[in-house]
């Protein structure tokens, strides 16, 4: 199996609902929720592809840069590259449904760890969203990030305690999630959530022992909030543009808020990532460590646990090659020096 026989394979299957395009950029599927496409015009999800092509790296080959270290730790976890799978649910209606929730989410859990990352496990209605995920992660020996949305008080505590019992070590809130359509048309809208709710729940999720990472940070205030309420990680993300038309793009807003935050937590940036090149951008920019969505959504429906260990290894091999290229002896290296932003 090779990466085009795989795409070829998600092409048939995500057939009416991803047209698994050659450049992936939200222009055909724009407005396209349910689905895989971005809310209204699709700006934010475009805006996300182009404010990384605006990102430019830097050549140089006059170094002793020959075999670039791609292991990194995150949230205390070892990854043999800085890349973790983004949480996504909802197959039956975003995807196509040729593979169960079940099926989608194994497959996303197990090809990332047998790749040496860790794939993260999506929320939302019906509970076989969550449920899938929660048991893809605990078969997988704990090995998994399960993300939650914010909902009110009891539904939020009760998964809480779920996710824990997994064996993972980090739960996750994806808080971007707010205001998402597909939730809002099956009556479950979920909402933000203020400062004292936040630490609140931060407080709830240390106090099992766990690490807490919140998704969706697009603002230094954001950012500043989260560090203040103790959050372990932060992603910088617009939830890849299905929650709010015309926001800017990640790659537009990390530099200012890892330059608010950096050293206080860890930055994960989640926005337009197609392969290891722009993973160096968002390393150069100030992220950790990044997640990808879409791509392992067609690398998952078009070849499974082994298309998600086959894309994960290709990032893998793009990245070590443009850290080559640009004289990265690792990832912990990479800095704004390693690129140019058109303007």
């Amino acid at each position: 199996m090779d990466m085009k026989e795989v795409r070829t394979v998600a092409r048939e299957r995500m057939k009416g609902f991803c047209r698994v395009c050659a450049v992936c950029d939200g222009r055909a599927c724009a407005g396209e929720t349910p689905g895989m496409g971005g809310c209204g015009t699709g700006a934010a999800f475009r805006n996300n592809i182009a404010a990384l092509q605006n990102v430019r790296l830097n050549m140089r080959l006059v170094h002793d840069v020959k075999a670039p270290g791609t292991a990194t730790t995150v949230l205390g976890m070892e990854l043999q590259l800085p890349v973790l799978a983004a949480p996504i649910g909802g197959v039956s209606f975003n995807m196509g449904g040729a593979l169960t929730e079940e099926q989608y989410i194994n497959a996303i859990v197990d090809g990332c760890k047998a790749a040496g990352t860790i794939g993260c496990t999506g929320d939302g209605v019906p509970p076989f969203i969550h449920e899938s995920g929660f048991a893809a992660i605990k078969n997988a020996g704990g090995h998994g990030i399960p993300f939650i949305k914010p909902w009110d008080s009891a539904e939020l505590e009760e998964k809480l305690d779920k996710a824990a019992a997994t064996g993972c070590s980090v739960i996750g809130m994806d808080i971007d999630a707010a205001g998402l359509i597909t939730l809002a048309k099956m009556g479950r809208p979920v909402s933000p959530k203020g400062p004292a709710e936040l630490a609140a729940v931060v407080q709830r999720v240390h106090g099992m022992g766990l690490k807490f990472i919140l998704k969706g940070v697009m603002t230094v205030e954001d950012a500043v909030a989260a560090a203040a309420a103790g959050c372990d990680a932060i992603v910088v993300s617009n939830h890849g543009g299905r929650v709010l038309d015309h926001t800017p793009g990640v790659a537009e807003v990390l530099p200012g808020i890892a330059a608010s935050v950096k050293g206080r937590m860890d930055i994960l940036a989640d926005g337009g990532v197609r392969d290891g090149v722009d993973v160096l951008k968002l390393l150069a920019l100030g992220a950790d460590a990044v997640m990808i969505g879409r791509p392992y959504s067609v690398a998952a429906l078009g070849g499974e646990a082994e298309g998600v260990e086959l894309y994960t290894n290709t990032l893998r091999s793009q990245l070590t090659a443009a850290m080559v290229l640009t004289g990265c002896p690792s990832v912990q290296a990479a800095g704004m020096h390693l690129v140019n932003i058109a303007r």
